[in-house]
């Protein structure tokens, strides 16, 4: 089950999370992080062009031998900037292909340039320097156009338990059917769900929710980062479960926390202003 966790890697680059107070992480904190997850059969990493100098420090530590999935900037920049940049994360990363790109901003489906840019990237994958061609999504009705109008190999959308509306909404069963990779990210919903003391006034409206979650998740005998690490990791469908650190010893810690459940229930938040943290007023 523990080959099923894939690292991101934003925290390299950047500034991220509501719960991370020590900010961007050292490298020399980064590759403690890499070597642990290398030891624990983790060799899948997540990062982006966007994601400030994380590729830079991939590229420093050494990222040959895992697989790595990276995102397109933007297409307002034109088609050719976009592949330039591609190109660039490649040779930041120091790597000659990618097991994996997407399309990091869904709103670039609209643009004029899309179907030719997808074209180019599609030749990018016949000369194998790209693997899987998919799509980062935030919202289910995203996931039914994709399926309606695209080939595609990968997509990356959030799930957790809170966050149940693709299986409701069949989204996560025809992902399957169609043959794509799908990867989970916000299982930790950017630390609310690991967390519920401290949390920003905004999160007030649902404390008696989380509070009955919590009770929930005590009665299974699970602490919250158990539950719901294991709830994302025991879904079938999905391929891998991504996490991201700020330190060595918060890796450890769920890699310690993987167990066999695979009868945990959701606890499902239909409110669009909690499940997405685009939404949020913190």
């Amino acid at each position: 089950m523990i080959d099923k966790i894939a690292l991101g890697t934003v925290q390299f680059g950047v500034d991220y999370g509501i719960n991370n107070a020590g900010g961007q992480i050292h490298i020399d904190e980064a590759r403690k992080i890499l070597n642990l997850a290398r030891e624990s059969s983790i060799d899948m990493l997540d990062t982006a062009y966007e994601y400030g100098n994380s590729e830079q420090v991939l590229g420093k530590i050494g990222v040959d031998k895992c697989q790595i999935i990276t995102k397109t900037s933007s297409l307002e920049n034109g088609i050719e900037q976009v592949i330039n940049d591609f190109y660039q994360s490649l040779e930041r990363l120091k790597i000659n292909k990618v097991a994996g790109l997407l399309v990091h901003d869904f709103h670039d489906i609209q643009h004029p340039q899309f179907n030719d840019l997808f074209k180019q990237l599609k030749d990018l994958k016949q000369q194998g320097i790209i693997q899987k061609i998919g799509f980062s999504t935030y919202a289910p009705n995203q996931v039914d156009f994709l399926l309606d109008n695209f080939d595609f190999d990968l997509v990356q959308l959030p799930f957790n338990v809170f966050d149940n509306r693709l299986v409701q909404g069949g989204q996560l069963k025809n992902l399957k059917e169609s043959g794509v990779e799908i990867h989970a990210r916000s299982i930790f919903l950017q630390g609310v769900l690991l967390n519920f003391n401290n949390l920003s006034n905004y999160f007030i409206a649902w404390k008696g929710q989380f509070m009955e979650y919590q009770t929930m998740a005590k009665e299974d005998g699970l602490s919250l980062l158990e539950y719901a690490l294991n709830f994302a990791l025991n879904t079938t469908e999905i391929d891998k479960v991504l996490v991201g650190v700020d330190n060595e010893k918060q890796l450890r810690e769920i890699i310690q926390s993987v167990k066999s459940s695979s009868d945990l229930s959701p606890y499902p938040i239909n409110e669009v202003e909690l499940l997405d943290p685009r939404e949020w007023k913190v």
